[in-house]
């Protein structure tokens, strides 16, 4: 089979190469009647534009990158699922790696995309300042999520973990609840630090006579079963459990489950996230709702604003709020909701 090629297009419709170039790409110089007839040739021909030497006239791939910690769980697929939607809408295509929080996996990952993107989105708790300014071309627009970086060159959109953590303590308190124990995040993690510092603030300030305590988790369902089984080792158990993401407070749940425990009657069982799959456990989960999907739209609309804009507009630090979803897990299914704020 012959390739169609862009000169065929152009005698064709009896225009210059120059005249489909621009017709084709959206950049000008062509009337309206000039650019439909050329449209109409190359769509008659199935002529197909050759994107590697598009990118070599427009200096653009139409390509971003996403670098993450990790791509299991539902957490990641609905924030890819964000970022892709948006991406789409704007004729945007989706390279996506992992770093699985290691630095040289998140270097080499970054090392590899250069050149083959317009832009980068990364979410990684390895991302200081140092190591984007060691990886990353200070000319590369990119919006970082869930991050303590403040620097002029890098926009940032971070969850508000503080408030929604301190949401759910006062949520839990004011169904009578005054002994909290929190499963806490890997360490250094961005996310881990700021829901925990919420919870041990609100405990201080809400239940100041209340059991508090901190359980080590790494926001793995296997982290949240170890800390329901210790918790169900504890002479004096506590009263709830608030998990610092979903994975680990339906880990926690199904091992007090396990043990025959009536949840939330013995020990009510909260999360941070508000995954896909909270509704459908058993009870169903109440937690800290972080809208996932509207997280990665938003960013790669940041990043996108970045990519139309010029080199004068500054970069931007936005914090999405969070809300609590109240379900059966922690029985107050006729309580309202606390504030977030």
């Amino acid at each position: 089979m012959t390739t169609v090629t862009i000169k065929d297009v152009a005698r064709e419709a009896k225009v210059s190469v120059a005249s489909v170039s621009r017709a084709l790409n959206g950049s000008g110089g062509v009337t309206a009647e000039t650019e439909r007839r050329i449209r109409e040739v190359a769509a008659r021909l199935r002529y197909v534009p050759h994107s590697a030497a598009r990118s070599l006239i427009t200096r653009r791939t139409h390509t971003i990158g996403a670098l993450l910690p990790d791509l299991y769980g539902e957490f990641f697929s609905e924030l890819i699922r964000g970022i892709d939607q948006a991406a789409r809408a704007r004729g945007l295509h989706l390279l996506v790696s992992s770093s699985h929080d290691g630095v040289e996996d998140a270097a080499a990952a970054l090392q590899a995309m250069r050149g083959r993107v317009d832009g980068m989105l990364i979410l990684s708790s390895r991302a200081d300042l140092p190591f984007l300014q060691a990886n990353l071309p200070e000319s590369l627009p990119t919006v970082l999520l869930n991050s303590a970086v403040r620097s002029p060159h890098y926009s940032v959109l971070n969850i508000d973990n503080e408030a929604g953590a301190r949401a759910m303590v006062r949520h839990l308190v004011d169904c009578g609840l005054h002994d909290i124990a929190f499963i806490g995040g890997p360490e250094g993690n961005f996310d881990a630090q700021q829901r925990e510092h919420g919870y041990r603030s609100a405990m201080a300030e809400l239940a100041p006579d209340g059991l508090a305590q901190v359980i080590p988790g790494d926001f793995t369902e296997e982290a949240g079963y170890r800390a329901g089984r210790q918790l169900l080792a504890q002479a004096r158990r506590p009263q709830a459990v608030f998990a610092g993401n979903d994975m680990m407070a339906i880990g926690c749940l199904y091992a007090l489950k396990e043990a025959g425990l009536d949840i939330p009657r013995e020990m009510a069982v909260t999360g941070f996230d508000d995954i896909p799959v909270t509704r459908y456990v058993s009870p169903p989960l109440t937690t800290v709702r972080v809208r996932i999907v509207d997280l990665g739209r938003s960013a790669l609309e940041r990043l996108a604003a970045l990519l139309d804009a010029s080199d004068q507009t500054p970069v931007s630090a936005d914090t999405l709020g969070c809300e609590i979803v109240v379900r059966d897990s922690c029985g107050a299914r006729g309580l309202p909701p606390a504030a977030t704020t």
